[in-house]
Order: structure tokens, then sequence, then C-alpha cells
């Protein structure tokens, strides 16, 4: 008479627990995916530019070559473009950054 109890118990168990596992596939498949983009520096501008926030500003190293500046420069004006929607002020700490690392830079160099 126990045994059928037991045997009994024991399928509601595994109904139940395979109710909650595919409960919770199923939320997992619908959570939506975490960005893998890299997080970005939160502090506004110095007053005079560094070498130190011109690499952040660019996403490139301190001691990166001219090319390497060159490059990252080009990729953030073609998205910060004021023509393209962009804003004048990033646009124009954005060349400050590539003046910086290029060490073409005289004081602060920023129009604002």
């Amino acid at each position: 008479m126990a045994t059928p109890f037991l045997a009994g118990l024991a399928v509601a168990a595994a109904a139940l627990a395979g109710r909650y596992g595919i409960q919770a596939w199923n939320a997992f498949k619908t959570r939506p995916p975490k960005p893998k983009l890299r997080k970005f520096y939160d502090g506004g501008f110095q007053t005079t530019m560094t070498k130190r926030e011109a690499a952040l500003i660019l996403g490139i190293r301190e001691n990166a070559t001219p090319d390497k500046v060159k490059e990252a420069h080009r990729k953030v004006m073609v998205a910060n473009h004021p023509d393209a929607g962009g804003s004048h002020y990033l646009a124009s700490k954005i060349n400050e950054a590539k003046d910086v690392m290029l060490g073409k830079t005289k004081g602060s160099g920023s129009a604002f």
C-alpha cells in the first residue's frame, strides 16, 4: 500500500521539477542580451586636456602610433561629426584629443 503512494509522490515531484525547469529555461531564453560593449569614461572634460584624457576620448592607448591615432580619430569623428548631427563641442574635443596625442597642441585649443 505504501509503495504506490511513494511512487505517486516521486512522479509528482519529478513533474513539478520538470515544470520549474521548463519555466526557468523559457525565462532564460526571453531575457534581453547583455551588451558586450566597453564601459566608457564617466567623467567630464578637464580644463587642459592631458594625454590620458585624449587617449580615453579616442579609445586608444597613451603610447599609440600616429597611424593608430589618425585611424581612431577618423572613426570617432565619423560618429560625432556636426554635419551628421553630432555636437560641435564634442567634435572640437575630439580634434583637440588628436592634436594632443600627435603633439601638435598649444594649450587648451578648444573653441569652447
